[in-house]
């Protein structure tokens, strides 16, 4: 069964595209996107999840005139990845096909779509999924995160990780060495990490207490230095802090 998402800014042909995908015995679920935006922070967390995820999408059903990023920019976006889903393209415009299989499209796909049609796309799609290799899927390691960095994949050890920083659905993490942007909510990171010592200090940071070199409280305002850096400690958190560095340093 298929995982698909559907991206149009056109909410009638959004809907319409829906529906004939769900039609399709083939398809186990269909989510729609009204832009590229949206869609690539839907892909996003497909690709964190990985291709047996419960967020996995195996094809995106891609409009091309869109405000903003259009279909072919979020297509050459989605060839960087090392694990991106099929793309079939669904257009009510014929010139732009050979830029669609130059990105290694499946299908080209005219509007209004005829349910015929979409189904022959489903099929090149199905055949692909199914004869395409499988990628072994290993175990994520605990001590280290992978992160890209111009075309290089590098392994950040947890225990090196001062701070992060929140950026969106992005999270920002800090090493004495330097940064890395990686694809990971803050959230979810704070989850992962918590049994490790990091705690949530602000809406946008975590910190590792054994990074803490020092609590300050000046005016009413909590602050910890990590790493030479000052970060603001919300009044909601500070109390938590608190505790948790005295237990620290008591037991």
């Amino acid at each position: 069964m298929l995982r698909a998402l559907a991206v149009d800014d056109e909410q009638p042909s959004l809907e319409e595209l829906l529906y004939l995908l769900n039609a399709d015995p083939r398809i186990g679920s269909a989510e729609g996107a009204g832009d590229a935006t949206e869609a690539l922070r839907r892909i996003n967390r497909a690709l964190e999840s990985g291709p047996g995820g419960p967020e996995a999408i195996d094809v995106v059903f891609l409009d091309i005139h869109m405000p903003g990023l259009d279909g072919l920019d979020l297509a050459r976006l989605l060839g960087g990845f090392a694990q991106p889903p099929l793309v079939v393209f669904v257009t009510a415009h014929e010139g732009f096909a050979v830029q669609a299989f130059d990105l290694k499209a499946v299908d080209y796909v005219l509007k209004p779509v005829r349910r015929e049609r979409l189904a022959e796309a489903i099929r090149r799609v199905a055949q692909l999924r199914d004869t395409a290799p499988r990628i072994p899927v290993h175990e994520p390691d605990p001590d280290h995160l992978s992160v890209e960095l111009g075309g290089v994949t590098r392994f950040v050890a947890v225990d090196d990780i001062t701070h992060v920083e929140a950026h969106g659905d992005y999270a920002r993490l800090h090493t004495a060495q330097g940064s890395h942007l990686v694809r990971i909510p803050l959230s979810t990171l704070e989850e992962r990490w918590r049994s490790r010592g990091f705690v949530r200090i602000h809406r946008r940071h975590l910190v590792a207490l054994r990074h803490i070199a020092e609590l300050r409280l000046d005016a009413g305002t909590v602050s910890v230095l990590v790493d030479s850096v000052e970060l603001q400690v919300s009044r909601r958190h500070a109390r938590q802090l608190r505790d948790l560095l005295l237990r620290r340093t008591t037991s």
